[in-house]
Order: structure tokens, then C-alpha cells, then sequence
């Protein structure tokens, strides 16, 4: 199994598109010729954002998205129905892109790991391992990312050790199996 590694110098700053902050783009698949920043080329996303005010999140009607909190507690997604709970670090929460939602920080600010696709290009999913437990990664795209510092993995019997904020990416299907630190696992399936 081919493992590509990931590290900070080889992630990309975007903006919001709504304007109103910068996520660091882990790893992504866009259209041919989107430009970094082209919304309407983003085919998949992965990245990692700080939330420190209220405020409105992006219209990103048309995406699946997954995001769990990596940094900080006491996030709330607020809907003009209910509100979607990420209160408790690394507890993912799945949401339509197109949802109207406002953060609410009750405890200060947060940074998350965001995961999103095209529902009509790809299927996502995001596991949050700790020591001990394990995931079986369907056939697809996957980022292996290691959120809240060094992190030790063994994924289909190959040893992989990532220091923080650092990521490695493969092709397939495997079983993962977090050895050390909290490993972050997010897979794209069906991705062109």
C-alpha cells in the first residue's frame, strides 16, 4: 500500500466563502483547472479551522459535510430549528452544507476538522480513533490526521507514526488501528 505523507508545508490557506475567516486545507480533489479558493471547483475538502466568534457559517448547499471538534468544547451549530451539538471534543456531527447555521461558543473559541464533498461526486465519512480501538476503511480516498498531537497507527499491518498536525494519505481498504495519540480518519468514497 502506496502512503503518501502530509505535512503543514504542504497545506494550502483558503478563505471562507462567505469571507469571514481562513480554513487550512489539508487535502482536497478539485475540478480540473479550479483554482485553490474556487468554491464551485471543490469536488472534496478536508481541513482544519479556527472558530473564534459567532457567526454565520458558508451556504455550501450541495455538500455533505462531517465535522468534529479538535480543539477547545462547548460548540454549537445553531439551525433556525434546533441546533446540532458538537459540544464534546471529537464527537462528529454530519450536516447538510446548505443549512443556515450561526456558531454558538460557550466556552471560548474552537478549532475543527471539517470534512466536505459534492453529495452528487462523493460519499464522506470521518472516524475519530483513540488507543485501542479500531475502523475498517471502506474502498476509497483516505486521510489519516493526527489533530491533538503525535499519533501511532498501524494501518493493513503497516506501522505509521505522524507528529501532530500531520497527515498521510492512501488508496483502498484496510484496517485501521490506533496505537498512540488520537488518529482522525477521513474517508472519501466514490470520488472521481
Amino acid at each position: 500500500m502506496l502512503i503518501t505523507r502530509l505535512t503543514p508545508a504542504d497545506y494550502i490557506r483558503v478563505p471562507w466563502k462567505n469571507g469571514g475567516g481562513v480554513s487550512v486545507t489539508i487535502a482536497g480533489e478539485r475540478s480540473p483547472g479550479a483554482a485553490a479558493g474556487d468554491w464551485s471547483g471543490v469536488i472534496w475538502q478536508l481541513g482544519r479551522t479556527a472558530i473564534t466568534t459567532p457567526a454565520p457559517f458558508s451556504d455550501l448547499a450541495g455538500f455533505e459535510r462531517l465535522q468534529t471538534v479538535v480543539a477547545g468544547e462547548g460548540l454549537f451549530l445553531d439551525t433556525p430549528t434546533d441546533a446540532i451539538d458538537l459540544s464534546q471534543p471529537f464527537a462528529v456531527a454530519r450536516y447538510d452544507g446548505g443549512t443556515p447555521l450561526v456558531s454558538r461558543l460557550e466556552a471560548g473559541p474552537v478549532e475543527v476538522v471539517n470534512l466536505m464533498a459534492r453529495r452528487d461526486r462523493a460519499g464522506i465519512a470521518m472516524a475519530v480513533l483513540r488507543p485501542g480501538e479500531t475502523a475498517a476503511l471502506a474502498r476509497g480516498r483516505h486521510v489519516l490526521y493526527a489533530p491533538a498531537g503525535d499519533a501511532a497507527a498501524v494501518i493493513a499491518g503497516q506501522p505509521l507514526d505522524m507528529s501532530h498536525d500531520h497527515a498521510a494519505a492512501f488508496t483502498g481498504e484496510a484496517l485501521l488501528s490506533c496505537g498512540t495519540g488520537i488518529v482522525l480518519a477521513a474517508s472519501i468514497l466514490g470520488a472521481s
